[in-house]
This record gives C-alpha cells, sequence and structure tokens, in this order.
C-alpha cells in the first residue's frame, strides 16, 4: 500500500452562500452540487482533490455545530475492506451512504490520532480549473504528538512522509554599556526560544496533512485576532485549538503563484483578510491568512512555494 488520495475535505460552514461565493467567483475553483443524504453539498475541484462545503448543521457531518474542518475522505474502491484491512474501528453503521450516493464508512477518531477519517468511493470533481488557485498545498492538523500521527498516517496507512521540521520564534537579548569615555560596547545574550511547533507532512494524494504540535506547553497562548501572524501566534493558535478541541483538523492551505494578488483580490471584493501581504512560512513558503468569518467559520490560507 503507497497510501490514499484525498476525495474530499469537508468544510462545516455558517455562511454556505458567503463560502461558495468566495472559492468559486473570489478564487475561480470549478464547483457543482453533490447529492447527499440530508441535502445537496458544493464540490469544489482543487488538483485532484474536492472541497465540500456543508452547511455547519448538516446531518451528514461527524461534529453537526461545529464550524470548521469537519472529516477528510480517503478514496477506497471498496471502502469497508479498506478500513478492515487496516484494523480500524468503524463508528456509526459501518457501511453507509455519503456524499455523491457511494459508500462510506467512518473511522474512529481515536485510531487517527483525533483526525476524522472516511473511506469514500472516489468522486467525479467538477470539470474545469485554473483561476487563483492550483490545489490544496496541505491541511493543518493540531497535533499532540507527531511521532503518533507519523505511525498512523504513514506506518498504518502507507502515506509517504514528505518532510519533518521544527518552526520556532527566538528572542535576544543585547546589553548596551554607553561610557562618556569608553564610548558604547553592546554585548549580545544567547538567543531563548519563545516558542515553537513541531510540523510533520504527509503526502495524500496531490497534497500534505501538516501535523502541528505545540512543544512548549508553559507559552503563554497570545492570539492578536485580526492581525498579520507570528510563529509564537502560531503556537498559540494551536494550544488553544488543542486545549478546547483537542487534536484534529485545524485550517486548509491553498497553493497559489501569487499570494500577494491572491489576498488582494480577495480584499477588494469585501471579504476579510488577517495576512495583506505574504509572511514567511513552512517549507520555504510564503503565507497569508483570510479571516474565518470569510467562510462562515473556517480558517483558510494561502501558501506560496517553490517545490523543491
Amino acid at each position: 500500500m503507497s497510501g490514499y488520495d484525498l476525495s474530499y475535505v469537508a468544510l462545516a460552514s455558517r455562511d454556505v452562500p458567503g463560502a461558495v461565493r468566495l472559492l468559486g467567483e473570489g478564487l475561480g475553483l470549478a464547483g457543482a452540487e453533490v447529492a447527499a443524504p440530508g441535502g445537496p453539498v458544493t464540490l469544489f475541484r482543487a488538483g485532484q482533490s474536492g472541497i465540500a462545503v456543508f452547511d455547519s448543521e448538516h446531518p451528514l457531518l461527524d461534529r453537526p455545530g461545529e464550524p470548521g474542518l469537519d472529516h477528510i475522505a480517503l478514496a477506497a474502491d471498496e471502502p469497508v475492506g479498506a478500513a478492515e484491512m487496516h484494523g480500524l474501528a468503524s463508528i456509526g453503521d459501518g457501511d453507509e451512504i455519503g456524499l455523491g450516493g457511494g459508500a462510506q464508512v467512518r473511522v474512529s477518531p481515536d485510531a487517527t490520532a483525533g483526525v476524522r477519517v472516511r473511506f469514500t468511493a472516489a468522486l467525479d470533481l467538477p470539470a474545469g480549473g485554473g483561476g487563483t488557485v492550483e490545489r490544496i498545498d496541505h491541511l493543518g492538523v493540531a497535533s499532540l504528538d507527531v511521532a503518533t500521527d507519523e505511525r498512523v498516517f504513514s506506518g498504518l496507512l502507507g502515506c509517504p512522509v514528505e518532510s519533518r521540521q521544527t518552526d520556532m520564534e527566538v528572542a535576544t537579548a543585547v546589553e548596551s554599556f554607553t561610557s562618556d569615555k569608553y564610548g558604547v560596547v553592546y554585548h549580545s545574550r544567547d538567543p531563548e526560544p519563545v516558542g515553537g511547533l513541531r510540523v510533520l507532512f504527509v503526502t495524500v494524494g496531490d497534497m500534505e496533512l501538516e501535523f502541528l504540535q505545540e512543544f512548549d506547553p508553559n507559552f503563554e497562548r497570545v492570539i492578536e485576532h485580526g492581525q498579520p501572524g507570528t510563529t509564537k501566534q502560531d503556537q498559540g493558535a494551536i494550544g488553544r485549538f488543542v486545549a478546547k478541541r483537542g487534536a484534529g483538523l485545524h485550517h486548509i492551505a491553498l497553493k497559489t503563484q501569487d499570494i500577494d494578488g491572491a489576498l488582494g483580490r480577495l480584499a477588494a471584493a469585501g471579504h476579510r483578510v488577517i495576512d495583506h501581504t505574504g509572511r514567511p512560512g513552512s517549507r520555504r513558503a510564503l503565507i497569508g491568512f483570510v479571516h474565518p468569518a470569510a467562510l462562515g467559520g473556517v480558517l483558510l490560507h494561502f501558501v506560496e512555494r517553490e517545490e523543491i
């Protein structure tokens, strides 16, 4: 087994018309309505994967009423057989009807490090493409332990590890000694860590799962909402998410060749953004966040980076 393709990621939105408008008109993604138990869902194509926009109260979600990324669906010809092959416990009725009318199996998140996973038949994605977005770059996952995540998604499910890294913000204190006779002398102390994340990227189809583990539990978790972010704030966001909701899907990141243009066009169209220009991020990338209110409670950011 060499891993799985991503059939779709489920976005649970409090503002479906606004989310559909941003992804469709704002970003130029091809979209179409798809049948689902409980009512139709709008499905967008992003590269080889789907982005399904659900109303946050839709009964097909694992956590109706909670906006954000609800679950991912891995493509499998025989969903029941895929879950059984990996020894993964299912929840619900086992073999159920999912998005698009095909079979699905929901896996217990206890078996997948908090990530809500389903096996489904591959969906027919809407025709078209282009626009601002190339594909999904990654799905961010708030993690308790990236080593456990690697054992599950790489060791058990066979998805290859793309890379591992540590993101850290440090502070350097500088002392000055000023004399009317000897002038000014500066002395730099050793840098001290302010906050950081352990990061693991695992490839699923044409995108990655980005597992983010806060490694300084005593760090004061401060987030300045609506302000351009930093590594310190990113660490705080993951810590707060895990403390409130536990490990699981956190955000979606879309790959673009022009991050400043993507952010600028959304802002000009009236969509709320946090970062107005790209800032340094993982994998030598520039990243920039859209405000969660723009997608009805779903956190999205853009990624501009060169493939290595």
